[in-house]
């Protein structure tokens, strides 16, 4: 499947893949809180603050809070039919259960997964979205970790790659945001999602290297089981973590400008003495 080494390099990569996004949570009230809390910054401080503040949960620092699962449902229409002579429009159910990990920089989306269900389908399917640039005839494979291994991985502790579960996900569309590839939903996969840790995908970039993302499944069954989210709220929680993100690139911006501006003056070399006066 993945081999039966343990393969410590690439569990350091994981952790730092799950370690610079911001889990997009389902924008309730509390979530500035979370992203202030789980956003790095993008180098790490000389000193550290005179002040510790309570660091967030690890499995919220790599990507997995409680709340990193949310279900979204709206109404697609499906056409027209007549009912006693009138045209009515048909709609439909459709529900995402999703996690979503921003990139606390940038504000793109790093890793997207999600159950896609929708009324009147018998089937259901798993979606997984990456970043542009991957290549597409290799595929997108994912291992799934039972809990006690997922719990290794945070800690950068090695595994035995014998225990964990394969499954391959193919690519059906790219498109600005990324490349979507999909697998058919199965019962054993949706009590996978309930009962392991969390999963690492792999996409090979163009140069070849099996990229990491790594999703934590923690909050998957309530969010999956539960109802919808208010979809108002999520949209008005998304918009606040997109303004905080916008509102931290101008400040590292200004920053460097500021220090740009400070270094000419500060490399400049000191004026020279007069010469000594002619006796």
């Amino acid at each position: 499947m993945l081999g039966n080494t343990s393969r410590a390099p690439m569990m350091g990569r994981i952790r730092r893949a799950g370690a610079v996004a911001l889990v997009l949570s389902a924008g309730m009230p509390g979530m500035a809180a979370i992203v202030a809390a789980q956003q790095a910054p993008s180098q790490a401080p000389a000193k550290p603050p005179a002040k510790k503040a309570t660091p967030p949960p690890a499995a919220a620092a790599q990507g997995g809070s409680k709340n990193s699962w949310v279900k979204l449902c709206e109404k697609t229409p499906l056409g027209a039919m007549y009912k006693d002579g009138k045209e009515e429009t048909r709609y439909a159910t459709y529900c995402l259960t999703q996690h979503e990990r921003i990139d606390g920089n940038t504000g793109r989306s790093v890793v997207t997964a999600a159950i896609r269900e929708m009324d009147g389908e018998s089937k259901q399917y798993f979606m997984v979205m990456v970043p542009l640039g991957m290549l597409l005839k290799p595929g997108m494979r994912a291992a799934l970790y039972p809990k006690d291994l997922w719990e290794k991985v945070q800690k950068n502790e090695s595994v035995d790659e014998s225990k964990l579960k394969g499954l391959k996900l193919e690519y059906t569309l790219c498109h600005g945001g990324g490349c979507t590839a999909e697998a058919e939903t199965t019962p054993e996969l949706i009590n996978d999602l309930k009962t392991f840790g969390g999963m690492v995908i792999f996409a090979i970039n163009a140069g070849g290297d099996a990229t990491p993302f790594p999703v934590a499944f923690a909050g998957f069954e309530q969010a999956y089981t539960g109802n919808p989210a208010d979809p108002q709220q999520y949209a008005a929680g998304r918009r606040a973590l997109m303004q905080m993100i916008a509102q931290r690139r101008q400040e590292l911006a200004d920053q460097q400008k500021k220090q740009a501006q400070q270094a000419p003056a500060a490399s400049a070399p000191a004026p020279a003495s007069p010469p000594p006066a002619k006796k």
